[in-house]
């Protein structure tokens, strides 16, 4: 096994990733240190609140010795003249020292994320997971690393779990252990939906789902209750139109699941699971669906008095567009 590398650049914009990266090397560290030996003494700092004095205390040998691992948060954020001492001590570290730099990947104090890669250190990319199929891959991760069987940690049941708990990674990571501990492992979509009563049954996804089924009164059920219980407009209307743009992206390509989903960055389940759907929609019908979800857009941010009103409008129009796919098939 390779030595540990003393100095480790953790990059990106995604703090609970940064924080887990960060503990992440600290655990290297105890890895690292011969059986019996002291675990190391542990410093954090902020970048802006960093000084010559500061530094040089993190990353100086305590007293009773033994190994040292200095953290520094928003790196962006340090002076550049210390950002140069930085860069001097990761030149020419000092032996059982120990640096993890967090920087926010921005344009801000580039010049020391740019120079630490510029010395080979490691880099640890924890940049925001904005795509649906990386935060399905995220959860299977999730659960595979509390102890999931691999029929629970299947793509299916990281969707189920998403929907009940949304998009937070923090929250996401704590249900799944949470899932894994519960239920020794063997996870279900319905044990998903019992363990998050209340909360699966007013996603955003629920309602598209029952949406462009057109299922009006189950779409309009599903929102009334979400709103009751406090969820925002913006992600239903997102849910929507990330429902319809599916529909549309998939019906305009042919050729298999598989084939497709590096294409369209879109998981092969998605993939079909939307084929399923669009059989019910003509072209004609889905142009019209994306212009009604363009309009709730700029509605529930800003446009509407009543956003309530205008997911239900929306919702309407919807569903009578895929009612009318559906008889034009009959």
């Amino acid at each position: 096994m390779a030595a540990l590398e003393p100095i480790r650049l953790i990059q990106g914009d995604d703090e609970f990733l940064a924080e887990r990266a960060a503990a992440d090397f600290v655990k290297a560290v105890r890895a690292e240190l011969p059986e019996g030996e002291t675990a190391p003494a542990v410093n954090r700092i902020s970048g802006g609140d960093l000084t010559a004095g500061a530094f040089a205390e993190l990353t100086s040998p305590t007293l009773f010795g033994g190994a040292v691992v200095g953290i520094i948060e928003s790196g962006q954020d340090i002076d550049k003249d210390l950002a140069a001492a930085v860069l001097a001590f990761a030149k020419q570290p000092a032996p059982d020292i120990y640096l993890a730099v967090c920087h926010n990947g921005g344009n801000k104090g580039k010049g020391l994320a740019e120079g630490l890669k510029k010395l080979n250190v490691e880099v640890v990319r924890v940049s925001k997971i904005k795509r649906l199929p990386d935060r399905v891959a995220f959860v299977r991760g999730e659960l595979r690393d509390a102890g999931a069987s691999p029929r629970s940690a299947s793509a299916e049941i990281a969707d189920t779990i998403i929907q009940a708990v949304g998009s937070d990674l923090r929250e996401l990571a704590s249900a799944c252990a949470q899932l894994v501990a519960d239920t020794d492992g063997k996870i279900t979509q319905e044990s998903v939906a019992q363990y998050y009563s209340g909360r699966a049954e007013v996603s955003g996804f629920t309602v598209a789902d029952a949406t462009i089924a057109g299922d009006a009164a189950e779409a309009l059920g599903a929102l009334r209750w979400a709103m009751q219980v406090g969820v925002d407009a913006v992600p239903i209307a997102d849910a929507l139109a990330m429902a319809v743009r599916n529909l549309s992206r998939v019906a305009a390509e042919r050729g298999g699941a598989a084939q497709l989903a590096g294409q369209l960055g879109m998981a092969p389940w998605q993939i079909e699971k939307a084929r399923k759907q669009a059989r019910n929609w003509t072209a004609d019908a889905l142009a019209e669906a994306m212009r009604v979800c363009a309009r709730l857009n700029g509605e529930v941010k800003g446009g509407a008095d009543d956003r309530g009103w205008a997911l239900e409008h929306a919702i309407l129009e919807i569903t009578r567009l895929s009612a009318a796919g559906k008889a034009s098939r009959v």
